[in-house]
């Protein structure tokens, strides 16, 4: 093997290593960014509940939030901000009101999909399954519509937030 040929296998070994690199960092930072998101999202979700419940008429006073609310946040920080948006978020802290134990391996859209389950037992299966085997959302929504938990998991999955997280 020639120089040249040595130095170009160095290049290549070293742009691959400079390549894995910058690959990391950048998904690190969008796993920052997101989970960033998913704890403003969460904390939204925290103040209108606690506004809704703060001693005033609740229904009205809740209404009159939520619907007013979105008007704001567009015009200073775009779309994202609607009034169904604004219901996910409260919905989203009443489903895991402990902010603790959300975790930074899901998404926005994951928590979305885990807010709807009603059964708790059922929404922590899905939960840490999701985690272990790295589901994306539409793998996620996959294994909810096949009905994965009550077919596999519902005899066997007696655990709690606190024992995931």
């Amino acid at each position: 093997m020639n120089n040249k040929d040595e130095l170009s296998n160095l290049n290549n070994e070293l742009y691959l290593n400079i390549k894995s690199i910058i690959n990391t960092a950048r998904n690190q930072v969008a796993k920052a960014i997101n989970f960033s998101m998913v704890k403003a999202y969460w904390n939204i979700g925290k103040i209108v509940v606690v506004e809704e419940q703060n001693g005033k008429n609740n229904a009205k006073y809740g209404d009159y939030l939520i619907a007013n609310l979105p008007k704001k946040l567009k015009s200073d920080f775009g779309k994202g901000f609607s009034v169904t948006n604004l219901k996910n978020m409260r919905r989203f802290y009443n489903t895991f009101p402990n902010g603790q134990t959300l975790s930074d391996h899901l998404s926005w859209s994951h928590y979305l999909l885990l807010s709807k389950i009603k059964e708790e037992e059922k929404r922590l299966f899905y939960l840490q399954e999701s985690i272990e085997s790295n589901w994306s959302v539409r793998e996620m929504d996959r294994q909810i519509s096949s009905l994965l938990f009550d077919s596999t998991a519902k005899r066997s999955f007696p655990l709690t937030y606190h024992e995931i997280s």
